[in-house]
């Protein structure tokens, strides 16, 4: 069982597990805020997985994975024509992909880099204020650029804006591509599809409290109980 909550707890369990915090979001993985979550394997955490064509933009999928030593070796065999042993998942890896990462990291340097998330944060936070201040639920954690949303009742909308859905929720990751006018620009449309929706009479705000709470949930019965 995993617990967050200013900080990662683990719960001991009798049945096995294995644990990996995805460090998508660049600003854990720079500690560029200070008072943003550290990973470290201090905590009984197995291994970590970077994105490297996310945030850095690779021109390809590819990322890193540190795990530990124990893993590695169990996975890790002697190879006879390069003459050593190989830990690598699929028994070969590019060799392009350290060299992007590697350009990625010095053409920005940890200044642009640290500039760009917080202009992602800053912009995430943006957009969870504009649905909010439209009666829209939204949730948005700390020290992330993803804003989970009620999911749009119209399939098109959802196509058009190229939406990750599932039950009833959505969400959009602002990455440093997105502009503030993207932003009110899809936030106008939701809300004037809302109102389409609604004169139809039959639909209802969705309830989304189990997703991401019920003070993040903008339905009737969540929002009644947040006025007494």
């Amino acid at each position: 069982m995993v617990k967050r909550s200013g900080g990662l707890d683990c719960k001991p369990l009798r049945a096995r597990y294995y644990l990996i915090p995805s460090t998508n979001s660049l600003e854990k993985l720079f500690r560029i805020s200070v008072q943003a979550l550290r990973i470290s394997f201090k905590k009984p955490i197995d291994s970590v997985t970077i994105s490297g064509h996310k945030f850095l933009g690779c021109p390809f999928p590819c990322g890193v994975l540190i795990t530990r030593l124990k893993y590695i070796n169990a996975l890790s065999r002697d190879v006879e024509y390069i003459a050593s042993r190989d830990a690598t998942i699929t028994g070969s890896r590019s060799g392009h992909a350290p060299i992007f990462l590697w350009y990625a990291l010095k053409k920005r340097g940890l200044i642009g880099l640290e500039n760009e998330v917080h202009e992602c944060i800053t912009n995430a936070r943006y957009l969870l204020n504009q649905l909010r201040d439209a009666g829209i639920g939204a949730m948005l954690n700390e020290f992330s650029n993803i804003v989970v949303f009620e999911r749009p009742f119209d399939d098109h909308f959802t196509r058009r804006w190229n939406l990750a859905s599932n039950g009833n929720i959505a969400h959009v990751v602002v990455l440093k591509h997105i502009t503030i006018e993207m932003l009110d620009t899809f936030v106008c449309e939701f809300i004037q599809k809302r109102s389409i929706w609604s004169k139809d009479g039959q639909f209802q705000l969705p309830c989304i409290a189990s997703d991401v709470g019920s003070r993040n949930c903008a339905c009737s019965i969540h929002s009644l109980s947040r006025n007494y």
